[in-house]
């Protein structure tokens, strides 16, 4: 297989079965029929291994990410996550390294045919293709993130340890509801029988009870996490060692997930971990070496350097520390709202280092965006720079200007790719560059 082989491989599911994170709603294809097809094609590989199953508006990425760094001390963990910013490959790991091209360049020279058969969307292929190099790999437990909502979510054919959701936000809204409510009973839908799950983030009072009615229905043990982490010894310790601690995720944001990351831990170690006895470990041949795995002093370790060992990026990642640079994939109002108040307090330490210090805002969004709902958590004492993300979702720079001006921000249109733009973008070294609103434009900035 040469580098120009694999590509072309790559090129040839992109282009043949296009991804939702490239050409938006006319890739997404509900439900579990074909996945199901593959997966008897495959002779189902996720039934070889454990499964972690995270859902949620936000946070999903780093919840997952998070969750697999901590586990990997002691098993050998899969990690699928989407989208990915910079290499196809981010989205299947294994103990924090990427999948092989040559795996990637076996696996659809061999089922491709077989994909356009089925009428495959792009992240079934995606999805078949980490399950099947989870099982290739003999895991001991894998991190499955959902991709969209979660009741008709092609990874939704796992029976998981665990399941997690992170919160619930609009976004998505044609394809998931537009109320808060409908939004949860989508994501709720990972909930299976017997299953415990863990929400990260209680949110209102109608989405809590979503998740309660749907736990009860199905016998579910639920876990709010920010309960447990307020009674819970062993995962209050935790949390509190993690968030005095120097995380690698630096975004505010992270301070739910993890609540939810250490309620999660501490309900593996005791369904694990009960008697002495580590399933996982027990599964694969290894003596069981739990204490270390999910002690708050092994978790912190590894949880710390949960970017390191993955290779996560973009979430509050600095790229520059003269003009500090700092980018983020927050793309919704749900996650906007916290983003937006830490870009606004990063500028005003900023300025009172350096008074004339200035903000700027490299910023881009997809066309299908809720950009009213966004609008009222960004800073609007700052100079926008407008740019669009090379694909067909992207809203063009002009476009995105002028409506920005419509709500009263300043800025201008930049009419040069963002890599190009911002080789040539020469703020001064004590300004504040923040680089986002889309993946898209984060993934630019990152090559």
């Amino acid at each position: 297989m040469t580098q120009q082989e694999y590509q072309q491989e790559i090129d040839f599911i992109f282009n043949r079965f296009p991804s939702y994170q490239k050409v938006g709603k006319v890739a997404y294809k509900p439900g579990i029929e074909t996945m199901q097809a593959l997966d008897e094609l495959l002779g189902h590989p996720h039934r070889s291994f454990r499964t972690i199953h995270v859902a949620g508006t936000n946070g999903k990425g780093s919840t997952s990410h998070m969750l697999a760094a901590a586990l990997q001390k002691n098993y050998k963990v899969g990690l699928y996550t989407s989208p990915h910013l910079v290499d196809f490959r981010e989205r299947m790991k294994v103990n924090g390294e990427m999948v092989p091209q040559e795996f990637v360049y076996s696996f659809l020279q061999q089922y491709k045919e077989k994909f356009t058969e089925l009428g495959a969307s792009f992240f079934e292929i995606t999805t078949a293709l980490a399950f099947a190099y989870f099982a290739h790999e003999q895991v001991d437990i894998a991190v499955i993130e959902c991709g969209l909502g979660g009741r008709l979510d092609s990874t939704n054919i796992i029976t998981p340890e665990l399941c997690v959701i992170t919160n619930i936000g609009l976004d998505h809204c044609e394809h998931l509801g537009y109320t808060l409510a409908e939004v949860a009973a989508e994501k709720a839908g990972i909930i299976k029988q017997g299953i415990p799950v863990v929400v990260s983030e209680k949110g209102s009072a109608e989405v809590e009870n979503v998740f309660r009615e749907k736990a009860t229905e199905v016998g579910a043990p639920i876990f709010f996490a920010e309960e447990v982490v307020e009674t819970s010894e062993a995962a209050g310790k935790m949390y509190r060692s993690l968030m005095e601690g120097d995380l690698d995720l630096k975004g505010a944001c992270q301070e739910k997930n993890l609540k939810g990351v250490c309620t999660a831990l501490n309900i593996l170690e005791e369904k694990f971990c009960a008697g002495g006895e580590c399933s996982p470990a027990k599964s694969s041949g290894r003596e069981c070496s739990h204490a270390k795995s999910f002690s708050a002093e092994g978790a912190t370790v590894n949880i710390r350097k949960a970017a390191e060992i993955t290779g996560l990026r973009g979430r509050w990642e600095t790229l520059k520390q003269e003009p500090l640079t700092i980018c983020d994939t927050g793309h919704n109002s749900h996650g906007f709202k916290v983003l937006g108040a830490q870009i606004s307090a990063t500028a005003a330490k900023r300025r009172e280092l350096y008074p004339q210090s200035r903000l700027h805002m490299v910023f881009g969004v997809v066309a299908d965006k809720d950009l009213d709902s966004i609008v009222e958590y960004l800073p609007k004492d700052a100079y926008y720079w407008f740019v669009n993300a090379k694909g067909t979702r992207a809203l063009p720079s002009d476009k995105l200007c002028a409506r920005m001006k419509e709500f009263g921000f300043e800025g201008e249109a930049v009419t040069s790719d963002i890599a190009t733009f911002l080789k040539g973008f020469a703020p001064a070294k004590e300004d504040f560059v923040f680089i986002g609103g889309s993946t898209f434009v984060v993934a630019e900035a990152l090559i």
